[in-house]
């Protein structure tokens, strides 16, 4: 029988060497998490500003904040560089969403072509989220025109959110590709729906009111 605890000592001398670049490694991908954080709270903040500067009217406005808040989101973004596993987190794929929107529905509301994901920047599935967010900011805009008695551009705008719906619709992947769009198209379905009835009762209730002279 062999006694215990007399046998030789494991050889942990590699530890003196492995450690300090563990801790190392692990340092920098806290400060770019930090980073992107940082990155991703201001994109969603500017975002959702020029969408509030859009409905105003104040097209320039949101135009230049965007252009800003995404120079600086690149650079905070930057830093993910060699740390996928962050990259794909979650807070930059929401923040890319939201810029997306933000972009589409400027995009839209001032008579632009909806831009594609490489002009935006952003991956697939955030320009598709986005894109389908942005339909119930059309949904706003026309109906502030409506409340207004402005109708020139609702129709545009109700064609635009037809046009996105079907694209949505033909996108068949698994909600873990696409970040649960498949939800977001049922939503985006109800919003288009209604905002077809109201635009489509102004219009009867506007031809079948009598002119005054």
């Amino acid at each position: 029988m062999t006694g215990g605890g007399d046998g030789p000592r494991p050889d942990t001398s590699p530890l003196a060497e492995i450690t300090p670049r563990v801790i190392e490694h692990l340092t920098e991908k806290h400060a770019a998490r930090e980073a992107a954080l940082r990155a991703s709270r201001a994109l969603i903040q500017a975002s959702a500003r020029s969408i509030r500067e859009v409905h105003r009217g104040e097209l320039a406005e949101a135009e230049a904040r965007l252009e800003s808040a995404r120079e600086a989101a690149d650079e905070g973004f930057g830093a993910l560089s060699g740390h996928p596993d962050i990259e794909h987190a979650g807070f930059v794929h929401d923040a890319e969403k939201e810029y997306a929107e933000a972009r589409a529905t400027l995009a839209l509301v001032a008579g632009r072509p909806l831009p594609s994901p490489e002009e935006v920047g952003v991956g697939a599935a955030a320009w598709l989220n986005g894109i389908a967010e942005a339909v119930g900011e059309l949904r706003r805009v026309i109906l502030d025109r409506l409340r207004q008695g402005e109708f020139e551009g609702c129709e545009a705008l109700l064609e635009a959110m037809d046009d996105i719906y079907a694209v949505l619709v033909t996108i068949d992947f698994p909600d873990a590709m696409t970040g649960g769009l498949r939800r977001t198209t049922d939503q985006t379905r109800g919003i288009l729906e209604r905002t077809r009835g109201d635009l489509t009762m102004a219009i009867v209730q506007r031809r079948n009111t009598p002119s005054v002279d």
